[in-house]
């Protein structure tokens, strides 16, 4: 079928096309590209857009014939979520409304949602499973929080078919190395890491070294960004086969603390990495972990490529390759 994969050009959004379009799907990415990447669309035509136009949605959806949507167009950085409210909100919240109504007018009725562990806040266990509490602390969890809620609504209304996963820390680059993370301000932990061990002169920032852990750092779930595109692609899969709409945690349901992940990039890139130890950040839990059985039972899903050394592995062949948005990135700083 043809699948709308909104923010197609992003990280995330451009692996799922990938996975897409080796199930025999075609996807159409709308994006506009205000963080995404033209290079990173290679398996469908991109049309360049903004969820807030409502009519060059609705045309988008007729022209392509589209019958099915996975949405990942959203701002994502907690940090300026907190500064900026008006802007996550409008374009998180309001702009997926314009699109479950171009949806709603065009007839198609399934969506896959990329959504985030944050929408729990603060965790109330070390394993974390889609019936604990949704308290988000930040508008960024808020915000996809309250799309869930929307599809949800509009799920019993409207006879809407959807699912929002809600992922863990996506990391790493596509197996075949033709795409991978390419942030013009990153704040991903793996890259950050990589850079620290081939700029000694960037070194990575440990925010917290005194938490209630086995070395005293902050410990998270890391996923493939391979695996999550696998993910969507079965959730699609799920919808087809009409199954009732639901919420799944996608994670390995393994922690890594940011020293293991350290130790890491150094074994795989045989660098040593230069470190600065940092107070902890506001907001930032001990550990962040998935529980992801419902996954495994419900979408037949199971992770295959994220074991930690096989992330770093995928995301160091990707910047030792001399990626390709080094010339856009350059040209964004001397534009800005």
């Amino acid at each position: 079928m043809t699948v709308l994969v909104t923010g197609g050009a992003g990280y995330i959004g451009s692996h799922a096309c990938r996975a897409l379009a080796a199930a025999g799907h075609v996807p159409v990415t709308y994006d506009n590209l205000s963080t995404g990447h033209k290079w990173a669309v290679k398996w469908g035509p991109l049309v360049v857009g903004d969820l807030s136009d409502a009519a060059s949605l609705r045309k988008t959806i007729r022209q392509h014939d589209v019958q099915a949507v996975l949405h990942f167009a959203a701002h994502s950085l907690v940090g300026e979520s907190t500064q900026r409210p008006r802007k996550y909100y409008r374009n998180n919240l309001v702009n997926t409304l314009n699109l479950l109504d171009a949806m709603l007018d065009t007839g198609v009725r399934r969506i896959v949602l990329s959504s985030t562990c944050a929408v729990y806040g603060e965790p109330q266990a070390e394993i974390l499973h889609e019936m604990h509490p949704t308290q988000p602390v930040n508008p960024y969890g808020e915000t996809k929080l309250a799309m869930e809620r929307a599809l949800r609504w509009y799920g019993n209304a409207y006879r809407f078919g959807w699912v929002s996963l809600r992922y863990f820390n996506a990391a790493g680059a596509d197996y075949e190395n033709e795409i991978g993370e390419a942030h013009t301000t990153e704040t991903h932990l793996i890259p950050l890491v990589l850079e620290a061990a081939v700029s000694p002169e960037h070194p990575v920032s440990i925010f917290g070294t005194d938490y209630a852990t086995p070395d005293g750092t902050a410990i998270r779930d890391y996923i493939h960004v391979m695996d999550l595109a696998d993910a969507h692609v079965l959730a699609l899969d799920y919808l087809l086969r009409g199954e009732p709409s639901v919420n799944f945690n996608l994670g390995t349901g393994k922690g890594h603390s940011v020293r293991e992940v350290i130790t890491a990039v150094e074994r795989v890139t045989g660098r040593r990495v230069t470190v600065i130890e940092a107070p902890r950040r506001e907001g930032d839990p001990p550990r962040l972990v998935a529980a992801a059985a419902r996954a495994h039972t419900q979408l037949r899903w199971k992770p295959r490529c994220s074991e930690l050394e096989d992330i770093v592995r995928s995301a160091w062949l990707w910047k030792a390759r001399g990626i390709p948005q080094s010339a856009e990135l350059h040209h964004q700083r001397a534009a800005g």
